[in-house]
């Protein structure tokens, strides 16, 4: 599928599971054919539950619904979680496997990292949160703090339309048969609103780097602001130097980043880059609340995207990703203003003049560093590739048949 820009959508900005999950039950308890479900975590809390109750009352009423999650990354589930979704009749599919010998292949890495729904084919949800119980408040001081967009209108047919292909298995189809089912396409969807909305996928095949361009396109033709709030933020060269090279130009460039992060590796490496950006006027922000696993930006004050792609190296060269990018004012400014919030108030801002008191072996780490990340999109084409292996669960049998 090739991206392209369409007008006429409506995209709402979801702040965290609070907002997130009681739009997306509604949707599913609404839903007359179809629910697509795609997610990197799901696992058996109050979360996972509750989307297990909605999904299993769709399906008895004669929706087709269809979940696939990552393997490694939903390997939590019990057999009776899945068995109870099958049984009222979901198709249930895995991602890779849970067992990956990593010490002889590293094609693990490039995990089911999305987070798609679609309903009806006619209204999306897009974005970083998971489906478990650390993206509420109530979980706790390590709660997550993220973000997802529920959207109507065109460019829902692209997105339910790569959905469908991901779980049919399309890539495996020779070029004649890939080109009969793009000439059954469904009929455009109506404009809901005036939003114009590419939808973004990254894969290990043809769009190995379309998340990362994306960026690179909007960060370069930034003006005046550039906002980027990345959970993990260890980017390649090239988009670290675009970074750079706006600030220097003199757009105002904000970086928000983990304070307290979830995973250390995570702050270090994102520090490690620090003084070259703080040099040429970056401002950078450290989240202190709780855990940032938001993954948005925005320029000036007309492009914003929302998606589950971080900024280092799992996202950018092996997992599977997918963004939506929107070209609205009114977006723009509601992303911009939920951002400004955190950095006004939960947030420490790098102060450069202390950054600058680096210890000797700094600069040796840095060096190291800006090499590695000049040559890991390069070294990376030389690991083993996964394909796209999806494992369809069966539901359990009755009296030595499958059932029905």
């Amino acid at each position: 599928m090739s991206a392209r820009w369409r007008d006429g959508n409506h995209v709402e900005l979801l702040e965290n599971g609070e907002a997130f999950y009681p739009r997306l039950y509604a949707a599913i308890d609404a839903a007359r054919r179809e629910v697509l479900l795609e997610t990197f975590i799901l696992r058996d809390d109050k979360v996972g539950q509750a989307l297990q109750k909605t999904l299993i009352a769709a399906a008895q009423r004669g929706v087709r619904v269809e979940v696939t999650v990552d393997a490694w990354g939903s390997m939590g589930l019990t057999p009776e979680f899945i068995q109870d979704l099958t049984t009222a009749g979901v198709g249930f599919r895995l991602f890779g496997t849970t067992q990956p010998r990593w010490l002889l292949r590293l094609a693990w890495f490039r995990r089911l990292h999305r987070k798609i729904v679609v309903v009806d084919g006619e209204v999306a949800f897009v974005g970083g949160i998971n489906f478990c119980a650390d993206h509420l408040a109530d979980f706790g001081p390590e709660a997550k703090q993220d973000y997802a967009v529920e959207v109507t209108g065109p460019v829902v047919a692209d997105i339910h339309g790569f959905v469908l292909d991901a779980i049919g298995s399309t890539h495996r189809k020779r070029w004649w048969r890939r080109a009969a089912g793009r000439a059954s396409e469904p009929e455009p969807l109506p404009s809901t609103g005036a939003m114009t909305v590419m939808f973004v996928t990254r894969d290990n095949r043809r769009h190995r780097t379309a998340i990362e361009r994306h960026y690179r396109a909007a960060i370069a033709t930034s003006k005046q602001r550039l906002v980027i709030a990345n959970a993990y933020f260890f980017p390649g060269y090239r988009l670290l130097r675009d970074i750079r090279n706006a600030a220097r130009r003199g757009v105002d460039v904000r970086l928000l980043m983990q304070g307290e992060p979830d995973m250390l590796v995570a702050r270090l490496g994102a520090r490690m880059l620090y003084d070259y950006l703080l040099r040429a006027g970056v401002r950078i922000y450290e989240y202190c609340e709780r855990p940032f696993h938001g993954k948005v930006a925005l320029t000036d004050d007309t492009w914003a995207t929302v998606g589950s792609s971080n900024l280092d190296p799992l996202s950018l060269s092996f997992n599977l990703e997918a963004n939506v990018a929107v070209r609205s004012t009114q977006l723009n400014v509601e992303v911009y203003r939920r951002l400004e919030r955190l950095m006004n108030d939960h947030c420490t801002e790098i102060d450069p003049a202390s950054a600058s008191r680096r210890v000797f072996w700094r600069p040796i780490a840095s060096f190291f560093v800006f090499h590695f990340l000049r040559r890991f999109p390069r070294w990376v084409t030389h690991l083993p590739a996964q394909q796209t292996q999806l494992t369809s669960v069966p539901p359990p049998r009755r009296n030595g048949r499958e059932s029905p």
